[in-house]
């Protein structure tokens, strides 16, 4: 973020000095409830209420505008009626005001010409004089450190806790502070919620960038309904994955009828929820469906140990609760392997009456003699080599007598283990629970929403691990950019473009007559696929412009056929000739696509073929451009992958050559980002392991 807009920012969150425009003297109302929070929270900077009716506002002496504040204050808090709001701002503005954080509505969000001019209006207030502008139609901010409470929601009314790791930032007011009122009652500390609303100058995006810059705030959460700036938003992802700040992130708007209620709520641009979802994947945000997994996983992550595996040991006292805790595992995708033999066997020395292999099943007997809980994790954690493990101790660990000698066992693991991460599934009165929490526990009563937050620390810490690599985002693997000019491309342009740009595509060569096809066909030999070419015919099935199998000595009257259907649909002048290339067989069917969303650029499609793209939809996206791994990890999401692998006794497929397929369209939907629509090649033909992987068909769509 360039240093002025980070100032503006700081001047909002840690003001030294606030004006609130619109103060009221009532301390219920939207102009009176921000100087109460402030002046019963602890806020130590000068307040400067402007009312141009009273000569004081609860107690503290009033000015009748901003003109008249005597000192050009850090923030000011506008809660004005709309017409007037642009007014305000041009005088904030004027008097040297670095920040306003607008809580009037009436703009964008209302859908009407006039509320959308009027928004205009702030963003280019915004611009024009650098003044920062949150909202409008925010409910402002709470920052814990500066005591800094501008906001009319009622959470103040039961005054505000103490800073804690957790930044809140969301276009939804009401969801802001609901997530913060939760938090609160978790006893989850919050370093500060922001709230953007209709977002005419800063956003989400730019907000978690500050977030991730802020030493106070450790874990990140973050809700929105539309995303305005796509590549300021993987700007701020990617500086917080690179300071290992965790980001959990709901995005609303995944139905059709959920996207049309964001973009009638805050005038947001709700796009593609594949592109979102792409987004997330790539760098390393845990995407939340709920406001418990939301906080499950803030939670879990004030433990500060994000696992860099996926190897997950279980102990339970009880067997069928540990088959739960296992099949819950697997399905969020962590590794519930056995225990080595060995180290079973030590544990079954150690603990004659415990099932060794992976769920341990202790049974309670372990509470009989506790030095055995600290046996039972050290053969685990030291030969088992788990990542992390999940205790179901359930009541058991809350009895008095047991308390402090377990805590004793676990703090000797603790220190012996400090890279380990042990959470504990347990229940029983708060005092108790509290006591586990205070010596550094993560607490759970769900043993499988223990799990749960488990997989998301061990998705943070195998994205944290991820080295950033350096990625040409203009000029890919040295390949100059073509132009692709801005009419449609035929098949045969397609191919030539994307080969230059090292996309691997079917041998083939254009015919424009019977003749030149007959010698084109004898120079391939074996079977072959002949295809009407035209930039204005794209589906040629339809219209009988394709044969395949075609021997070569009937190349020449199959293309004259070819013609004659053109001919009989008044389609022949649109014809360029018939490309001619020989037939492919065996492999697994693939489609590689490229779309450009309007918000987040070029992104790259990949899927099974055939009845698995058309029935199942099992495609997955990356935002290009992209590496290798990125890649393998695209290949490696899909449903179908076993195909890939070899199944039924097939040959396994060459995944390298497909994943440098990938990579390498990536690269030129990078490049051709500013000149492209859409990219299809389908099918894409990936061949057993060694032979390649080859577009059959592909299509080129320039941006008009």
């Amino acid at each position: 973020m360039m240093q002025e807009k980070i100032d503006g920012l700081r001047a909002m969150l840690e003001p030294a000095s606030v004006a609130i425009i619109g103060a009221s003297d009532d301390p219920a109302r939207i102009g009176g409830r921000p100087l109460r929070y402030m002046r019963d929270g602890g806020f130590s900077g000068a307040v400067y209420p402007v009312n141009p009716n009273r000569s004081e506002v609860q107690g503290i002496p009033a000015f009748a505008s901003i003109l008249d504040v005597p000192e050009a204050v850090d923030c000011a808090i506008i809660a004005v009626p709309a017409k007037i709001v642009a007014r305000t701002i041009e005088d904030c503005a004027g008097m040297g005001v670095k920040s306003v954080i607008v809580f009037s509505a009436g703009f964008a969000e209302t859908a009407t010409v006039e509320g959308e001019r009027m928004q205009a209006q702030l963003a280019d207030i915004a611009t024009r004089t650098g003044i920062r502008i949150l909202g409008p139609n925010c409910l402002g901010i709470l920052s814990f450190k500066s005591r800094f409470f501008a906001t009319f929601s009622s959470t103040g009314d039961g005054g505000y806790t103490e800073p804690g790791q957790l930044a809140i930032i969301s276009q939804s007011g009401a969801y802001g502070t609901h997530l913060y009122a939760v938090a609160r009652s978790w006893g989850l500390g919050v370093a500060q919620v922001i709230t953007t609303g209709n977002e005419c100058d800063i956003t989400v995006a730019e907000c978690i960038g500050w977030a991730a810059l802020d030493d106070d705030v450790r874990i990140i959460a973050a809700y929105a309904e539309g995303i305005k700036d796509g590549p300021g938003l993987v700007r701020s992802l990617e500086l917080a994955r690179a300071n290992n700040k965790p980001v959990i992130f709901m995005k609303v708007g995944r139905s059709e009828e959920g996207a049309a209620a964001a973009a009638s709520h805050t005038a947001s641009l709700a796009g593609a929820d594949e592109i979102y979802e792409a987004v997330f994947r790539q760098h390393g945000v845990f995407r939340a469906d709920t406001t418990e997994e939301m906080l499950d996983i803030a939670y879990a992550c004030t433990a500060g140990i994000y696992p860099a595996g996926k190897k997950i040991g279980l102990v339970t006292l009880s067997g069928g609760v540990g088959v739960q805790m296992a099949d819950h595992a697997n399905k969020m995708g962590l590794d519930v392997s056995p225990m080595p033999q060995a180290a079973q066997a030590r544990l079954k020395s150690a603990l004659p009456f415990a099932a060794p292999r992976n769920p341990v099943d202790t049974t309670a007997q372990i509470f009989n003699d506790l030095s055995l809980v600290g046996k039972n994790f050290t053969i685990m954690l030291d030969e088992g080599g788990y990542d992390v493990s999940v205790a179901f101790f359930t009541v058991a660990a809350a009895s008095p007598y047991i308390v402090e000698p377990l805590l004793q066992e676990l703090d000797e693991l603790r220190k012996r283990f400090p890279d380990k991460l042990i959470i504990l599934s347990i229940m029983g009165p708060d005092d108790i629970m509290a006591r586990y929490r205070q010596a550094g526990y993560l607490i759970f009563e769900d043993p499988c929403r223990a799990i749960s937050a488990a997989a998301a620390l061990v998705h943070f810490g195998m994205s944290f691990n991820e080295k950033p690599k350096s990625i040409a985002r203009k000029t890919g693997a040295g390949i100059p950019p073509q132009n692709l000019g801005k009419q449609a491309l035929s098949e045969w342009a397609s191919r030539q473009v994307l080969e230059q740009g090292g996309i691997p595509v079917v041998a083939g060569k254009l015919a424009t007559s019977a003749e030149q096809a007959g010698k084109i066909a004898q120079g391939f030999g074996g079977w072959l696929a002949m295809k009407i070419n035209g930039a204005a015919i794209t589906h040629k099935t339809e219209i009988g412009g394709v044969e395949l199998n075609v021997e070569p000595d009937n190349a020449s009257p199959v293309f004259e056929e070819l013609q004659e259907r053109l001919k009989r649909q008044g389609l022949e002048e649109k014809s360029s000739g018939v490309i001619i290339s020989p037939m492919i067989d065996g492999g697994v069917e693939t489609i590689l696509g490229v779309t450009v969303d309007p918000v987040f650029g070029p992104a790259v499609m990949f899927g099974l073929g055939g009845i698995f793209v058309e029935v199942f939809q099992d495609v997955v996206f990356r935002m290009a451009p992209f590496d290798h791994s990125e890649a393998m990890k695209m290949i490696s999401e899909i449903k179908g992958v076993k195909l890939l692998h070899g199944a039924r006794g097939s040959l396994p497929s060459d995944i390298e050559a497909l994943a440098e397929a990938l990579v390498a369209l990536s690269q030129f939907a990078a490049i051709h980002a500013d000149q492209l629509h859409s990219i299809d090649l389908n099918p894409f033909i990936v061949l057993p392991q060694g032979q390649g992987a080859i577009a059959l068909d592909c299509l080129v769509v320039p941006k008009n």
